[in-house]
């Protein structure tokens, strides 16, 4: 079973790739150089205070732009250990899986939870748990060979490990 729980860092609707990892810095494909640069767009003080295991919150439409990997890989390099959206932009949604980074989907979550809240998520179950509220939250759990693949950080490790 694989989880996360952390620190809330909360956005609204239509975080594009753009503001999650800014184009300027795309001559770079170094996971750590990327994580540096990661949210600065559209939060200052995001790589100053993000903690290893925080959880990102965010509306509709997370990771919508471009289709590059380049976003996902920044967010799992800086520390986040899950990001919790109302919707995803698909081809994000996929790159997310493909890199190993936790998302789940949650409407009523994605409203509630506020900037601060610490977080805890349960994958198996897909039950998202505002411990500063006390409050529960029924996601999209992940089926098995998703977990497998997060697991295994990555689809391309997942594959190499298994043949």
């Amino acid at each position: 079973m694989i989880n996360a729980k952390g620190t809330v860092f909360k956005y609204g609707d239509n975080v594009d790739t753009d503001v999650i990892i800014p184009a300027r810095y795309l001559n770079s494909s170094d996971p750590a150089e990327l994580a540096t640069h990661c949210m600065e767009d559209i939060d200052k003080d995001f790589i100053k205070t993000v903690k290893k295991g925080d959880i990102i919150v965010a509306e509709k439409n997370f990771g919508c732009g471009s289709s590059r990997e380049h976003a996902p890989i920044a967010i799992k390099a800086a520390g986040v250990s899950c990001v919790i959206a109302e919707t995803f932009a698909r081809i994000f949604y996929r790159n997310a899986i493909n890199i190993g980074l936790p998302i789940i989907e949650c409407p009523e979550a994605s409203r509630a939870i506020e900037a601060g809240d610490e977080v805890e998520v349960d994958f198996d179950s897909g039950i998202i748990t505002d411990i500063t509220k006390g409050t529960s939250f029924k996601g999209q759990a992940f089926p098995e060979f998703m977990q497998k693949i997060i697991d295994a950080e990555g689809l391309v490790n997942y594959i190499n490990n298994k043949a």
